[in-house]
């Protein structure tokens, strides 16, 4: 899979692409990243980026001419993949939009700056907008980093363990179980009987009621979309049964 990143701090994004699970699967071919920096397409002297908005108010706003020429330079015109602007305004980032995205060959990721870019960049250029929360950051780059690291980690061979994207929390639309190493006793504090026991099935049943647990107790939101299990609701029930918690802290619809 190939990705694109467009941004004018392309050094803000090389060392974090170089390290761990992003740069061994650059190593075994699984990806391809390449940076560009949007100041290369300027044609004035101080290499302008950035202009001031009609109409006034405070901050900057980045320039459609050195965006579009970079874009369009790299990847034709019109692009030869989808172009996504790194935006507060785009949909909000998750595990099924990661799901989409790894399963496409090549992906373009715009990294705005300032108060955003010229609007005309938004019409005519860009094929989506991703936001990774409700929050807004001082420009696109840390953004499309979440975005690539999210997505190599469900190529397939880009984890060492064939099933580890599928495991963590929100692929199964619940936040993962508890994990634990050695030693079996730290500072007093054990690790769960039932981890140590070889019973694999006993252990994965506990997986389970543990991540119902972790997802009822930390984001209910999330177990209701799910449509769980019979066992998976007496699970449920029985999680809720043995809390000590007021009666209007437990919901009654998860």
């Amino acid at each position: 899979m190939r990705f694109d990143i467009f941004t004018l701090f392309p050094e803000v994004c090389e060392t974090y692409l170089q390290t761990g699970i992003l740069e061994k699967a650059r190593q075994h071919n699984l990806v391809e990243f390449h940076m560009h920096n949007i100041r290369d397409w300027t044609y004035d002297r101080h290499h302008t980026t950035d202009d001031m908005p009609y109409g006034g108010g405070g901050g900057m706003v980045m320039k459609p001419e050195p965006i579009f020429a970079a874009v369009e330079s790299v990847l034709g015109s019109p692009p030869t993949c989808p172009v996504i602007l790194m935006s507060p305004q785009g949909r909000r980032f998750n595990h099924k939009i990661a799901e989409d995205l790894s399963r496409l060959p090549h992906i373009a990721l715009l990294c705005g700056r300032y108060e955003g870019v010229d609007e005309r960049v938004v019409e005519h250029l860009v094929n989506d907008q991703i936001s990774v929360g409700d929050y807004v950051l001082s420009g696109g780059e840390l953004p499309a980093l979440s975005i690539v690291d999210a997505v190599t980690r469900l190529i397939p061979g880009a984890l060492g363990d064939p099933d580890g994207a599928w495991d963590d929390s929100h692929a199964s639309g619940l936040l993962e179980y508890p994990h634990y190493t050695r030693p079996p006793e730290f500072r007093g504090w054990k690790v769960p009987e039932i981890l140590l026991s070889g019973n694999h099935a006993a252990i994965n049943r506990w997986r389970r009621e543990q991540s119902l647990l972790r997802t009822f107790l930390q984001r209910p939101d999330l177990l209701q979309a799910q449509s769980l299990s019979a066992t998976d609701q007496k699970a449920l029930d029985q999680l809720k049964k043995s809390l000590d918690l007021p009666n209007e802290n437990i919901p009654d619809n998860v």
